[in-house]
């Protein structure tokens, strides 16, 4: 992903598929706010960054990220994964889900035995999760909580396993590691996490 907007949007994709809930007054036209907000965090990237006395901040409600999601993402999102949206809970947490499609890695897992999880499961399913957000000096990681599969808790190593299933690319064929911190896109310095909304400091 060489545009720098669609670097930014994959980040909050990222995020916010990892740990998302309730959407709340979607519309496209939040989405298409949404998005001339992500056009202005690439535009002030690292060209305009060392001019800048004070850090730029941009506020992003909760209603207008699942907007996006809901009218804009579903090209950003990997094949399988559906309907991510978000609750912004605030002092760093966010709560979620997204809808996955779990047949595929349940046949290249094969038969898990009684006691798997995914044995009981097939098709599409909601997968909830819980976590923290913690950003800081252009970088940031995810601290998960809690995460569980149509209302069935699951262990961190069954969701780190559909994480690194559905988010593997060609440049990552692992995928996505969920203790692994990330490199903030155009030049973010941190997020903080709010009530309902989150603000993108540059």
């Amino acid at each position: 992903m060489s545009n720098p907007a669609m670097r930014v949007g994959s980040m909050f994709v990222l995020v916010c598929a990892v740990a998302t809930l309730q959407a709340a007054d979607v519309s496209r036209q939040q989405a298409d706010a949404f998005q001339r907000k992500i056009d202005v965090i690439s535009r002030q990237g690292p060209s305009v960054a060392s001019a800048r006395p004070t850090p730029r901040r941009t506020a992003v409600s909760e209603s207008e990220l699942n907007s996006w999601f809901t009218y804009r993402a579903q090209s950003l999102l990997p094949q399988g994964v559906a309907n991510p949206q978000i609750t912004i809970v605030g002092n760093g947490k966010v709560m979620g889900n997204v809808v996955v499609d779990v047949g595929a890695l349940a046949k290249k897992r094969g038969s898990g035995g009684t006691l798997d999880p995914l044995s009981y499961l097939g098709g599409r399913v909601p997968v909830t999760v819980t976590g923290t957000l913690q950003t800081q000096d252009g970088r940031g990681r995810f601290d998960l909580e809690s995460a569980d599969v149509s209302g069935v808790p699951v262990p961190k190593p069954l969701l780190q396993e559909m994480l690194s299933y559905y988010s593997r690319t060609a440049e990552h064929p692992e995928g996505i590691r969920l203790d692994d911190t990330f490199e903030l896109p155009a030049n973010i310095k941190k997020i903080e996490v709010g009530q309902g909304q989150a603000v993108v400091v540059q």
